[in-house]
């Protein structure tokens, strides 16, 4: 780990706001931190598997206000506008993208393939929040989107019969 590694990771393992905005750690993977982070999201997403709808969006909507500041706070802490170890905005995605999904690791794995390919892809109006909307509101924008759009995806998929319906 370079220098430069050593002192965002120290930064961030003893400030709980980039403790939450960096998923508790998994924000400073070498490799892909998103899909890293975006793996509390699935957990997430499975601790609310079984809530009403409305339950979920709550809590959804919850942790998305939360989101705003806590992405925010930690981008202006350290410097950077949407530093890429931050994914609390993934978490969500995802946790978005499995509302009113349908049950199984199978529905699961698809979700998490299409969140993945839509906030790494971000097409528009994506990128175009993430780049002019406010620091925190712009980032949760950013994963909020991506989920919508998977959301979207995994709905429409459900509904095939040779896929699920």
């Amino acid at each position: 780990m370079s220098k430069a590694e050593d002192s965002i990771a120290r930064q961030v393992l003893t400030d709980p706001v980039h403790i939450l905005a960096f998923g508790f750690g998994t924000g400073l993977a070498p490799v892909a931190p998103g899909t890293v982070g975006s793996l509390l999201g699935v957990a997430l997403a499975w601790l609310t598997l079984e809530l009403p709808l409305m339950a979920q969006v709550s809590i959804a909507v919850a942790l998305s206000v939360a989101g705003i500041w806590i992405c925010g706070s930690s981008a202006r802490k350290l410097g950077v506008h949407d530093h890429g170890g931050i994914v609390w905005d993934e978490i969500l995605g995802y946790l978005v993208t499995m509302a009113a999904a349908p049950a199984g690791w199978h529905w699961m794995l698809v979700g998490f393939l299409l969140f993945r390919l839509f906030d790494i892809l971000k097409p528009w109006p994506i990128r175009w929040a993430d780049r002019r909307v406010a620091v925190g509101v712009g980032m949760m924008l950013d994963g909020l989107r991506a989920g919508a759009y998977a959301w979207l995806c995994l709905q429409g998929l459900a509904l095939l019969p040779w896929f699920g319906g």
